[in-house]
């Protein structure tokens, strides 16, 4: 049976910011020593990340120009210890305008850092002014990112809690851990082939599911145990791959095209496997349906089969929210704001973590498809937001 590829291994630094390269160091060493032994295991492991404290609230005394600098030193830290990414967790609700625009930059001036902006609570609720500046830190990451690119890198998040090891919306808190996110998309595809009654889905997901991550929860444990850090738990979210679609695996189901009637019940069954399994689980543990991350689901996109309202509902009942949305290039403000909300009310009522990674694409109108260099994306069709 093949091995479910390891998307992403995530330790959560417990120090605050700023970072000394010493503990960078420190945390990528033990992110070696868990790779190594998961390839050892049979595994490939594409990504190794570090999840860290929120960086404006550990900075909040800090002028921009000293946090800029610092964005610098942490850049060369990561490259040093040869670990890609980091995330600075969220902007507070309360941040202030410069504090968030030192944000904008840190993740515009640095392929490595990725961050966020808390936009909704479940105890506070829908903070306006912190989903209007979200909006404009992705105009910014629009305007001064090749392609617009840094938008990959920045999300709005409400009710998220700390611990997820999928970026950009992690972060940490607590004693140093380690998580694990998995490109899971090959498991729903093995659960439904040959296609499935709707009363089947769940429970084939989930025994789906448990033939594959006991094996990783348990080598994760060891490697927890013996590099003195906290097992976070496994995020079972079933991420795909361009070319590794979770909508291809959906439709495998045999109910039709992804955005067809019942496409709203599929999810529903596929996250009630999600959920049920008994393993001890970090982060979203829900369906993730990013658009031009799958090349069936940019491909539906295109046809008009999904929508940001479909989206929106589909989230009503699984993952992550909306993920990598292209928007036409001269979306306002005002148009971000007011799809940031919906995407953060939907989490407030339901008190469940939802993101948002929206890409407005610079030059590029409703009604073009983009054209991104990335090999992480799948180029469609840009849709208006009305």
């Amino acid at each position: 049976m093949p091995k479910t590829p390891i998307r992403a291994l995530t330790i959560g630094v417990a120090e605050p910011h700023p970072l000394p390269a010493r503990v960078v160091e420190d945390m990528a060493g033990k992110l070696r020593r868990a790779r190594d032994a998961f390839e050892k295991a049979g595994y490939e492991v594409q990504t190794v990340r570090l999840s860290a404290r929120p960086v404006l609230v550990d900075l909040a005394g800090w002028a921009s120009k000293d946090i800029a600098s610092y964005g610098g030193e942490l850049q060369g830290a990561l490259e040093g210890a040869e670990v890609p990414f980091c995330s600075l967790g969220p902007a507070p609700c309360d941040a202030s305008p410069e504090h968030m625009n030192a944000l904008a930059d840190l993740i515009a001036n640095h392929d490595g850092l990725n961050g966020s902006v808390m936009v909704a609570t479940a105890d506070e609720g829908l903070d306006v002014g912190a989903a209007r500046a979200a909006a404009e830190v992705m105009l910014r990451l629009a305007a001064e990112s090749k392609e617009g690119f840094g938008n990959f890198g920045f999300a709005a998040l409400a009710c998220v809690a700390p611990g997820t090891p999928f970026f950009p919306a992690a972060y940490h808190a607590g004693p140093a851990n380690i998580g694990v996110g998995l490109q899971g998309a090959g498991i729903v595809a093995e659960a439904l082939e040959g296609g499935a009654e709707l009363v089947e889905v769940t429970g084939r997901t989930r025994e789906a599911l448990l033939r594959h991550a006991v094996p990783v929860v348990e080598l994760a444990q060891q490697q927890a145990a013996a590099l003195g850090l906290e097992f976070a738990g496994i995020d079972l979210s079933p991420a795909p791959e361009v070319n590794d679609s979770i909508a291809a695996a959906m439709e495998l189901a045999g109910h039709g095209f992804l955005g067809d009637p019942g496409t709203l019940a599929l999810v529903a069954a596929i996250t009630a496997a999600l959920k049920s399994t008994g393993l001890p689980t970090c982060g979203f543990c829900g369906l993730m349906l990013p658009v031009m991350e799958d090349a069936v689901l940019a491909r539906r996109w295109a046809e008009g089969r999904l929508g940001v309202d479909q989206l929106l509902a589909y989230s009503a009942i699984c993952g992550t929210g909306l993920d990598t949305v292209p928007l036409p290039g001269d979306c306002s403000v005002d148009d971000l704001t007011k799809v940031i909300c919906d995407m953060a009310s939907l989490a407030v009522r339901l008190r469940k973590p939802l993101s948002a990674r929206l890409l407005p694409v610079p030059g590029k109108l409703a009604g073009e498809r983009t054209s991104f260099s990335s090999p992480y994306f799948v180029d469609t069709l840009i849709k208006p937001l009305r």
